[in-house]
């Protein structure tokens, strides 16, 4: 688990030139979306403010949170979880992807779970999801890979987002950070 945590740490961290053309190259593929309708759930974790352009910088809270989760053993200290997951999920957006939101590290719990100190409850709504899976490999490289290819999507009119509550999900398959993948699930209108 701490290899994990050391890649996710990285996985909002600067782009480099290989991250570039992997961009350049993910961009000329066409960009599998299945759809979801989903009931509502909660999840409990630890949250922090932010933007995109904060934590396409050194000044990120991202890794911040990551290294707090697992460093605190937060994980273990949420009551009434539901599955061994993690849920990275962003909510509380002031504008679209250019403005601030909310980021939240936990997992799902039973309805109605009251949070533990120092940690917040988060509903996430019920309705439609798009889903994206991300390439397999490096955690740094596929999650912010495919977060801009939405971004795309978005600025392309091939995606409208609702803009109130996206979410990863970190199962088995990211375990390996170097050869990692995970399910996006973006709110649709």
């Amino acid at each position: 688990m701490r290899a994990f945590f050391l890649f996710v740490v990285l996985v909002f961290g600067g782009t480099g030139s290989a991250e570039h053309h992997r961009r350049a190259t993910d961009d000329a593929k066409e960009t599998h979306i299945t759809r979801a309708d989903l009931p509502g759930f909660q999840v409990i974790g630890i949250e922090a403010r932010t933007t995109n352009a904060k934590e396409a910088t050194a000044a990120g809270i991202i890794p911040q949170q990551w290294q707090k989760f697992f460093q605190e053993g937060i994980q273990t200290k949420i009551p009434d979880k539901v599955g061994s997951h993690i849920y990275a999920v962003y909510s509380d957006y002031a504008s679209d992807h250019n403005g601030e939101y909310t980021y939240l590290i936990g997992a799902m719990v039973k309805d109605g779970t009251a949070p533990p100190a120092g940690m917040v409850a988060k509903r996430i709504p019920a309705g439609q999801y798009a889903v994206l899976t991300t390439d397999k490999g490096p955690l740094p490289q596929v999650v912010p890979g495919t977060w801009q290819k939405i971004f795309k999507l978005e600025d392309d009119r091939k995606l409208k987002r609702a803009y109130q509550a996206d979410f990863e999900i970190y199962d088995q398959r990211a375990q390996d950070p170097q050869s990692a993948q995970l399910d996006i699930y973006v709110g649709v209108k």
